[in-house]
């Protein structure tokens, strides 16, 4: 059995404290394998974003553990191991979609010559490499999300994490970015989690994994869509 990617062990994340404290993630014990193709489906509030962003490093849990065994540490995330598409606009106004595909891999230290020539790469395996040189507002919001699925994979991760990312896209557009997501994992061999509440989307992924009030309740492709 392969080492896995993510191991959350009882993680659970609360806000505030004391009786004002609200619970937004429940207990949860969950692995992400190499190669696993897992859609996260749940209403809005379910506690899917956070236990993404437990996931991602971005937040800590308040009880339980997340580690990444195959990966290190938690510092070892942003060296290009974990790529993350977010449901809203991501790309930084001032910079050029190039540069804004690039700039993750600058912070993790390479130069800017070989962090742009990656992000040309990333660009070109999602058919952006024409608006390289556009500000964000200068393209539409599906070539943004696109620009940042290239963002995500530029580093040639190892897992790649996905909230709600055709959320504020039309069905074509939404349709169009899962294309690219399950197409650069695979050109990665990276493994993708991609929470959802649309199920055309999360019937494209091999596991569906339900969440309900901060509890992660099912993981059974079959079943997920049926409670």
């Amino acid at each position: 059995m392969s080492t896995p990617l993510v191991r959350c062990d009882g993680a659970a994340r609360s806000y505030g404290s004391g009786s004002a404290a609200t619970v937004a993630l429940q207990p949860t014990t969950c692995t992400i394998e190499t190669g696993a193709r897992v859609a996260l489906v749940g209403p809005s509030g379910s506690g899917k974003s956070t236990l993404l962003h437990l996931m991602a490093g971005l937040d800590e849990p308040t009880l339980g553990s997340v580690e990444w065994p195959a990966v290190g540490s938690r510092q070892d995330l942003r060296g290009g191991a974990l790529g993350i598409v977010f449901q809203g606009p991501s790309l930084l106004p001032p910079l050029t979609v190039q540069e804004n595909v690039a700039l993750p891999l600058v912070l993790a230290g390479l130069t800017d010559a070989a962090a742009g020539e990656r992000a040309r790469a990333a660009l070109e395996l999602v058919d952006l490499l024409d608006l390289a040189d556009k500000l964000p507002e200068e393209i539409s919001g599906g070539q943004a999300q696109r620009a940042a699925v290239a963002r995500a994979i530029a580093g040639q991760p190892k897992l790649i994490l996905a909230d709600e990312p055709t959320g504020q896209l039309d069905r074509t557009n939404g349709a169009a970015v899962i294309d690219l997501l399950l197409a650069a994992a695979d050109h990665a061999g990276a493994a993708l989690v991609v929470s959802t509440h649309d199920p055309s989307i999360a019937e494209r992924l091999d596991e569906q994994w339900r969440m309900s009030d901060g509890r992660l309740e099912i993981n059974e492709r079959q079943e997920a869509w049926s409670r």
